[in-house]
């Protein structure tokens, strides 16, 4: 018979899966500990919003505390380099080991498949014009499109230049990977065989199905439980991959269940932790792949949560860069955050609580806000007006 979980269950599973079924380190956090940490969630999403902090700090900051974030530059970018960027849920920071199991995206990339229109003539028509700008980084060495003289693009994120729109398609199909980043976090590219270390790229290849089986299995173990869409969303695969979830079950590393209150079947890590109880607080930038999968965070959390970015002002609900606040085994709160690093303060622009919000979750979110401040490098929480749970912040925090 397939078990049934209690939604609790599955919520103490999922949290957990993702570094929540554990006090944070007492002492200073090493590099062993974060690529631990990393290795666990299996990526960070990349974001160029910069109002708190860049999206691929905070999830190590929600799990880890008042980490140095230049422990993760140093394995992103640094000597030697722990981590790798590529495609994977959306634009990502990943573990070096997961360089085998993306080469058959980029040797789909290579052939113009599963790309952006006006990236995939560099794959077939305008080959030459990208294989210049490659030959250019073999002579000179690392470039950005800042490098490229010709003509600027419009403003905004898809209004690249031809030379952007090329390195990107080079950077996609693998023959050039990030650098670094420098200036406002712009990707620098080299020769993906002068960044990735020569052990890496040793590595055999798999073939797809064999990596796509075991980026599924990396997502059910960062997942705990999850459905068959949800373990596909992690590493952003296709439906063509639901006989590989197929195979899991029948090697025994995915197991059926229910949960209470899906709708669709679930599947249990065969090694998931299942504890009593969690009691994290943890504020969640909203690309944290906890919640980054907005079903997923509903059917776990009760919470319907959008991303109001690109909401006109005048619509949003709740702020331009809302964070939920996770404290216990549920989302209780959210805030509306900026670094205002002109004034030297953590700005909390609003504050809402959750229906059925516990009496401690004020407490707990202003101690998550100090240390968040400080973490920053912030002198101290500042609170505006807008929202239920204002006031009693602005109470707890001047105390």
């Amino acid at each position: 018979m397939v078990e049934t979980l209690s939604l609790k269950e599955a919520r103490r599973i999922a949290l957990a899966a993702q570094g929540f079924g554990s006090a944070r380190p007492a002492g200073p956090i090493g590099t062993a500990r974060l690529m631990r940490t990393t290795a666990g969630l299996g990526l960070h999403q990349i974001d160029s919003v910069n109002v708190l902090a860049r999206a691929h700090y905070l999830p190590l900051f929600s799990r880890l505390g008042d980490y140095d974030r230049t422990l993760l530059e140093r394995a992103a970018w640094g000597r030697p380099r722990r981590l790798f960027e590529y495609w994977a849920h959306e634009a990502s920071l990943l573990p070096l080991e997961l360089h085998p199991l993306l080469r058959w995206r980029m040797e789909r990339a290579d052939r113009g498949e599963g790309m952006w229109q006006r990236m995939r003539a560099f794959a077939g028509e305008r080959r030459s014009e990208a294989m210049a700008v490659l030959e250019r980084i073999t002579a000179e060495g690392p470039l950005a499109a800042s490098d490229f003289r010709q003509e600027k693009g419009r403003s905004g994120w898809w209004e690249w230049t031809d030379a952007k729109v090329a390195l990107e398609w080079l950077f996609w199909a693998g023959h050039v990977t990030t650098d670094t980043r420098r200036n406002s976090f712009e990707r620098v590219y080299d020769l993906t065989e002068r960044v990735i270390p020569k052990d890496i790229l040793a590595l055999p290849t798999p073939a797809k199905d064999e990596a796509q089986r075991e980026l599924l299995d990396r997502a059910a173990r960062a997942l705990g439980v999850a459905t068959a869409a949800d373990l596909r969303d992690y590493f952003r695969l296709k439906p063509e991959a639901n006989p590989r979830i197929a195979e899991l079950g029948e090697e025994g590393r995915l197991i059926p269940v229910k949960v209470e209150g899906w709708r669709q079947p679930a599947f249990l890590h065969s090694e998931a932790r299942r504890p009593r109880r969690v009691d994290p607080a943890a504020l969640l930038v909203p690309f944290d792949p906890l919640i980054w999968e907005r079903s997923r965070a509903e059917r776990l959390f009760g919470i319907r949560y959008r991303i109001e970015i690109y909401t006109p002002p005048e619509k949003r609900v709740h702020g331009y860069y809302v964070l939920p606040f996770l404290c216990g085994e549920g989302i209780v709160a959210r805030v509306d955050l900026k670094a205002d690093r002109q004034t030297g303060a953590l700005r909390v622009q609003g504050a809402f609580a959750e229906p059925g919000a516990p009496a401690e979750a004020p407490e707990r979110l202003a101690g998550e806000l100090n240390l968040m401040a400080r973490w920053l490098g912030l002198d101290g929480v500042a609170v505006g007006e807008r929202g239920d749970l204002s006031a009693a912040l602005r109470a707890l925090l001047s105390a």
